[in-house]
């Protein structure tokens, strides 16, 4: 890609800019349009950042132009029945004058300019209404500390405390949070194997030897042995050699895999063994060979990572992540602390990553400057003054407000009046897309009428900016939630579908696996409730997905009381230990089974697959396969799982084995009669439940697969993705899981109503939407996102009919 900025005139009053960097991208913005200019777009591109912008003039210009017939209240909410006659987003471009047209092309191609500025009105309301957390958190960013924990810890915070009070809060909430390993006489009492890695430089070998001292002085210098891997720095093997003399403890090279194999093959009497790694960048793929040659070695190294505190933030995060590579760390230990300037960045990188520090290095001397970790001097040396001011980065002096008692500083007035020019501004410019108050006023209704949960799904998108409302309270709503759901929308039965999305966080990008449940209809097999999620990194949950498909919320489910009968609908068929503990504990599930499945006939007794079973179809019916008309069928039988060799050696008695019901659904051509789809499914549901049912609710399940997916969308429209540590992140999703259930449901609403309200989401978010074309779930996701904004800045409620069309009825 070409480095070289480059700008491009997009329309007479808003122009383009492309960059390799959005900082180079923002440049060209200021020189070309001056420090005013109003960023509308800000997306990467194939070609580098993408920047599109006006001039504050131009845009007053084009409003004045755009639509001098309505009168802007940004104040007064457009009421209903005072609006003009309803008319379509579609129509305004033709209808409306050139620089109208322009104004509004623009506006609509706006992604995520709304919520970037409004959440910037936000923070500056903040700070006007309490200077204080502004204050404290300059203090925080100064300390080294990233902005998203910084805010994360301040949004806790109670309104109307003083500096003292607020400092004694940011004090205790980091305390609380930094994990430390406190317990050193466990540590080595443990022993075993311990690798000291890190990038080159960060003390690695002195640590090395300050750890060695303190074990020597602890057990004795006969039970400790050290390792060296290092034969690329020169001296490397003899600096050790001497720590090794002078401690009288034995010290061994090792070159590779098969070196360090036989070494601890040879030390496996020493009660602990040190090793002190090469140095290398984090950017070296070599990294990884060096953590592999660590974890096929036949007994267990556990890595400890060394961290410079003189590093900056970004650099300690890259460094995490490198050495972490899929792999758990033991723990950290600190270095160079006493050349620090803002230690604040390694608090924050271990409390982000959940990284348990296990010691403080602040010196060469050994082993005198080596020190347990403490969490409360940790905190403290982080705020203590420094004989010398930082140049780079703010101090709080630097930045601080008026005194006590002075009345309001100039920046908070600088900050009043700019979030009130922001709120204007940004009011008419929600103003002129909308157009149309009323048609916005009649979509909401025609929502909250449908009875697809959009007044509960709005009302959650609020909490998720309200510090009042916390994760065990939006967890107890959605749980009353989905009792009330399943028994006004399930006859005899609740299904849950449960399943596993991959997640990442918006700031480091780190990976997550999130494991959800949704709550179906039995009737209709829509989504009623999503009312528990559960989170893990990436590594881990994808091994309890392979392992225990769903176990995480079906442990949760077994504690919940519906109301109905709950069926476990999975997309995966569950381990015989599985199916044998669902058994005893009376859980009824549904699942999908391939046709390879090992089985015993009942009738027969014959061991053979399930594509082999002697299957009996009843009479086909007609249906719609992948668009175009067909015919299904079902069959029914009664099977017991075979177990295999591994099985067997586990113990599971073949005698316990329950019996299972199979279902075989077949697809045929309505014309050839030739088979397009055939699929089998086993269930210990009993036989109350009739074979063509057990086979609608697997393709209900099936179908309502992509809404687990959509909890990505969610998690973006309600804040992102934090780092660990983020007390917000579970309320986040918990909110998300329940707002994609309404999602889905408007996606497979029918009618004209779904159709004109599809559309005109589809509108507001600048793509082309025609009619009858289907829209993806992400698209609609964006357009709901969208409308909760505007309906919030034209203070437009939703007001539901008294009794709703019949069909919207029965859609629920």
């Amino acid at each position: 890609m070409n480095s070289q900025a480059e700008t491009r005139d997009v329309r007479t009053t808003a122009r383009k800019f492309v960059a390799a960097t959005g900082r180079e991208a923002l440049r060209l913005v200021r020189e070309t349009l001056g420090a005013e200019a109003i960023v509308l777009t800000h997306r990467a591109t194939a070609e580098g950042v993408e920047i599109v912008a006006m001039a504050e003039g131009d845009v007053q210009e084009a409003l004045e132009n755009a639509a001098p017939a309505i009168q802007v209240e940004p104040v007064v909410p457009v009421a209903p029945v005072a609006a003009p006659a309803p008319m379509p987003l579609a129509a305004i471009a033709s209808a409306a004058a050139p620089a109208e047209a322009a104004v509004l092309s623009e506006l609509h191609s706006m992604r995520g300019m709304i919520e970037e500025q409004l959440a910037s009105v936000v923070w500056s309301d903040k700070q006007r209404r309490d200077p204080v957390r502004g204050r404290l958190l300059r203090t925080l960013l100064g300390a080294g500390f990233s902005a998203r924990l910084s805010k994360a810890m301040l949004e806790k915070l109670p309104t109307g405390r003083s500096y003292a009070e607020g400092m004694a809060f940011v004090r205790s909430e980091l305390i609380r949070a930094v994990p430390v390993h406190e317990d050193e006489d466990a540590l080595f009492a443990q022993g075993g194997v311990y690798a000291l890695m890190g990038p080159t430089g960060v003390g690695k070998t002195t640590t090395t030897a300050k750890l060695a001292a303190r074990c020597v002085m602890r057990f004795g210098a006969d039970k400790l042995a050290l390792v060296t891997t290092d034969s690329y720095r020169i001296g490397a093997y003899e600096q050790l050699r001497i720590y090794g003399e002078i401690l009288n403890v034995p010290v061994y090279a090792v070159k590779d895999a098969a070196d360090l194999h036989l070494v601890l093959q040879d030390l496996r009497d020493k009660h602990m063994v040190l090793i002190d790694t090469v140095g290398m960048s984090q950017r070296d793929r070599a990294v990884s060979e060096q953590i592999a040659m660590l974890g096929n070695s036949h007994r267990p190294v556990k890595r400890l990572l060394l961290l410079n505190a003189t590093s900056h933030g970004d650099t300690l995060n890259e460094v995490v992540h490198a050495y972490r590579n899929g792999n758990d760390l033991t723990g950290c230990i600190f270095t160079k602390v006493d050349e620090a300037t803002h230690p604040g960045a390694l608090i924050d990188t271990v409390i982000r990553h959940r990284l348990p520090v296990h010691y403080i290095s602040s010196g060469q001397k050994v082993p005198e400057n080596l020190m347990k970790a403490d969490r409360a001097q940790l905190v403290d040396s982080v705020f203590q003054p420094r004989q010398h001011s930082p140049l780079f980065v703010p101090a709080e002096t630097d930045l601080n407000d008026e005194p006590a008692g002075a009345g309001p500083s100039a920046q908070v007035v600088q900050a009043q009046g700019e979030a009130d020019r922001l709120r204007l501004k940004y009011q008419n410019l929600i103003r002129a897309m909308a157009h149309d108050a009323q048609e916005l006023a009649t979509a909401a209704s025609a929502l909250a009428g449908a009875q697809i949960g959009f007044e509960r799904a709005r009302g959650l998108w609020r909490q998720a900016g309200d510090d009042a409302v916390g994760q065990k309270a939006v967890l107890q709503d959605l749980s009353e939630h989905a009792r009330s759901e399943v028994a006004a929308g399930c006859e005899t039965h609740v299904l849950a579908l449960c399943g596993q999305v991959g997640l990442r966080s918006s700031e480091s990008g780190d990976a997550y696996e999130c494991h959800g449940s949704l709550l179906l209809s039995d009737r209709s097999g829509l989504p009623l409730a999503a009312p528990n999620q559960w989170l893990s990194t990436a590594a881990r949950g994808a091994a309890d997905a392979s392992r225990r498909p769903g176990m995480r919320q079906v442990q949760w489910l077994r504690q919940q009381d519906f109301g109905k009968a709950l069926v476990h609908v999975l997309g995966k068929l569950p381990g015989l230990d599985v199916v044998m503990q669902w058994q005893a504990s009376g859980q009824h599930w549904l699942a999908r089974a391939p046709g390879s499945t090992a089985v015993i006939d009942a009738r027969t007794g014959a061991a053979c697959t399930l594509a082999r079973i002697g299957f009996e179809f009843g009479e086909a019916r007609p249906v719609r396969f992948r668009g175009k008309p067909a015919l299904q069928c079902e069959a029914h039988a009664d099977v017991v799982p075979r177990p295999g060799a591994a099985a067997m050696a586990a113990g599971i008695d073949r005698e316990a084995l329950p019996t299972l019901r199979c279902v075989a659904t077949k697809v045929i051509d309505a014309r050839s009669r030739k088979v397009l789809s055939q699929g089998y499914a086993l269930s210990n549901v009993g036989a109350e439940v009739g074979p063509q049912q057990l086979a609608q609710w697997q393709g209900w399940a099936n179908d309502a697969e992509p809404c687990l997916r959509l909890m990505r969308d969610g998690v973006q429209l309600v804040g992102g993705m934090g780092e660990l540590g983020d007390p917000n992140m579970m309320k986040r999703l918990l909110i998300a899981g329940q707002m994609s259930t309404t999602v889905w449901r408007l996606l497979q609403a029918e009618g004209d109503w779904a159709e004109r309200t599809r559309m005109l989401l589809g509108q507001l978010t600048g793509r082309a939407v025609r009619a009858g074309r289907p829209m993806t779930g992400s698209a609609l996701y964006a357009g709901v996102g969208k409308f909760f904004l505007l309906l919030e800045a034209l203070g437009t409620e939703s007001t539901a009919p008294t009794q709703a069309p019949r069909a919207l009825v029965q859609m629920g």
